[in-house]
């Protein structure tokens, strides 16, 4: 596991949001990263449905989309959130945890791009698919 790995590991275990919302990071490198939320019952919506509430929801994709910026090799530190669009597609299905999926696909002097998709036990089926920009500085 590579330093910038480990401390995006540190980062998200570390966060409030992070450890309130049961976030588990799985995989980490080279620009990419997924994170696993459990379904828990406090962080339902609508009780009559048993849906996850959308903002659960964003914060594991901003959180792990984050954590792709900070697992790439041109990054020096850390970042934050510029700009987030969320697209959701279809309510997580109750009893089901979700998983996000992130890739920081390009990088420039300052600006970091990543797409996410989330996902719950249906991969074929996209709970939410996001595009983000994030601060980020690059090896002088």
């Amino acid at each position: 596991m590579s330093d910038k790995t480990a401390l995006a590991r540190q980062f998200i275990e570390a966060l409030p949001h992070s450890v309130m919302l049961g976030m588990e990071p799985q995989e980490m490198g080279q620009g990419r990263a997924a994170i696993r939320m459990p379904y828990k019952p406090e962080l339902v919506g609508d009780p009559v449905t048993g849906v996850i509430h959308g903002g659960a929801v964003s914060a594991l994709m901003d959180t792990c989309c984050g954590a792709a910026v900070m697992c790439h090799p041109d990054n020096r530190a850390g970042t934050a959130t510029i700009d987030l669009r969320i697209d959701y597609m279809r309510p997580a299905t109750p009893g089901q945890a979700i998983i996000t999926r992130a890739h920081c696909y390009h990088l420039t002097r300052s600006v970091a791009f990543v797409r996410a998709v989330a996902t719950d036990e249906d991969e074929d089926n996209p709970v939410a698919t996001a595009t983000g920009a994030f601060t980020v500085e690059k090896r002088a």
